[in-house]
């Protein structure tokens, strides 16, 4: 048997540790490959992004609008004038009144002359107010000619009372009224009375002189039809609006300016303290305001004040008896 190790004695050192180290090497996958490619696919999806962006734009924008945006990125540039006397300036050394090369004088510094627009909002043509102006003038004389043929016999006279004008945002509004003892249509129908007719052919000869644009928009009261009916205020309306235009055509008015027909039911009460008030059924004829007139906030202002004191008050005539006719 071998002979067990020998201890240390007290004052002998201890022999040195024997130290291993085990070194494991395991199948790596290559090398680091790095950031590029996240470097290229950024740049990818940021072309793809300007690309979806662009064709958003194509499709959101008027054709105006692309040219105003394509004016915005087009760069602005100088062009230099190159060998003339050493410099790089805007003017290549050159001086504005020299007889060679520029055709002004020394007390001149351009040809072009100012335009000033006619106002604000301007125009090739016309400006907004002048437009305007030009519509306010017609809407008047059309008054005018309505109001004397209303004179020219005593049915008509009697009717004047159902005629009312106000300028509104869209243009002049001739509403023609119910009354407490006058109907224009027949009970619950889209049919004029002979009464109405005759005053829709006087409305007729004079808008047809004038080339506006025609809107005419159907009201009735709140009173509501029975449960079960077909119809209703709403139907009621927009058939007694289409009736209208087909009388003012065959009266003279172009078809081609009738720009909207429509029917509202009773949401637009002539009298609104009272939606059974006679007065709420009526036939809305607007001439519209001439394109490229904006109203400005003055005009605007005057025409709310007027809209303000038509109504029940300020020498109406206070006929409210409801009628059992629609």
């Amino acid at each position: 048997m071998a002979a067990p190790p020998r201890r240390a004695g007290r004052n002998e050192p201890e022999p040195a540790k024997i130290i291993i180290v085990k070194k494991i090497i395991a199948d790596g996958h290559g090398g680091h490959h790095g950031g590029a490619w996240k470097v290229a696919y950024a740049d990818f999806v940021t072309a793809m992004m300007a690309f979806f962006l662009l064709l958003w734009i194509l499709g959101a924008t008027t054709e105006k609008q692309r040219k105003g945006i394509a004016d915005y990125f087009t760069p602005t540039l100088v062009e230099m004038r190159q060998k003339s006397a050493g410099s790089n300036g805007a003017f290549g050394g050159k001086s504005i009144v020299d007889n060679e090369h520029y055709n002004h004088k020394s007390s001149q510094t351009g040809t072009k002359s100012i335009t000033i627009p006619k106002d604000a909002s301007g125009g090739q043509k016309e400006g907004a107010g002048a437009i305007r102006s030009r519509d306010h003038a017609r809407f008047q004389q059309l008054k005018a000619q309505l109001a004397a043929k209303m004179k020219a016999t005593a049915q008509l006279r009697r009717l004047a009372a159902m005629v009312r004008f106000s300028e509104t945002r869209e243009g002049l509004r001739i509403d023609l009224v119910d009354q407490a003892d006058f109907s224009m249509f027949k009970i619950g129908t889209a049919d004029l009375t002979p009464q109405a007719a005759a005053l829709v052919d006087q409305v007729a000869q004079v808008i047809a002189t004038i080339p506006n644009d025609v809107i005419i928009c159907g009201h009735t009261d709140g009173l509501p039809y029975a449960a079960g009916r077909d119809v209703n205020n709403w139907t009621l309306s927009s058939d007694r609006a289409e009736a209208t235009r087909r009388l003012l055509g065959e009266k003279g008015v172009d078809a081609k300016r009738f720009a909207r027909i429509e029917g509202v039911a009773d949401r637009e009460p002539y009298v609104a303290d009272d939606i059974y008030d006679p007065r709420n059924r009526r036939m809305s004829i607007t001439l519209a305001w001439s394109a490229g007139g904006e109203q400005n906030d003055q005009t605007m202002a005057s025409a709310l004040e007027a809209a303000k004191g038509t109504g029940a008050k300020g020498g109406e005539p206070q006929g409210t008896a409801n009628l059992p006719a629609r």
